[in-house]
């Protein structure tokens, strides 16, 4: 005959050998997810570095582009300048050869002006003491 505490006692063993089992099958589903997930995460963070480690990349080059552009422009600008430059000392020393007596009645003027400038402002500035 059947021992019905032996049959009892089996059936206890049985049910938790089998709890016993789905917890472990339930661990390795979660640590299967989990490992997952971690991977998934792990490859997204390494886009983002690919995609900052590019796009710093960029703003250096276009920031050394900038650069050039900018140092080219100063002489170009520059070297404009220097041209206007000789070429008003040009126009000027050609004016004062072909016009001795304007030039010397400008010069003139231009310094009579300047000193009624500068008689004014220190003037102006002796009232304010």
């Amino acid at each position: 005959m059947n021992n019905p505490v032996k049959t009892l006692s089996d059936d206890v063993s049985t049910l938790a050998h089998e709890a016993a089992q789905a917890a472990e099958h339930s661990m390795r589903s979660i640590q299967r997810t989990t490992q997952q997930s971690l991977d998934r995460l792990s490859d997204e963070l390494d886009d983002v570095r690919v995609q900052t480690s590019s796009a710093v990349k960029q703003m250096t080059r276009d920031a050394e582009s900038l650069r050039h552009r900018g140092v080219d422009a100063v002489r170009d600008g520059s070297h404009q300048l220097r041209e206007k430059s000789v070429h008003m000392r040009d126009a000027t020393t050609h004016y004062i050869q072909h016009e001795p007596v304007k030039s010397m009645l400008m010069a003139a003027a231009v310094g009579a002006a300047l000193m009624g400038l500068l008689a004014l402002f220190s003037r102006s500035g002796d009232g304010r003491h």
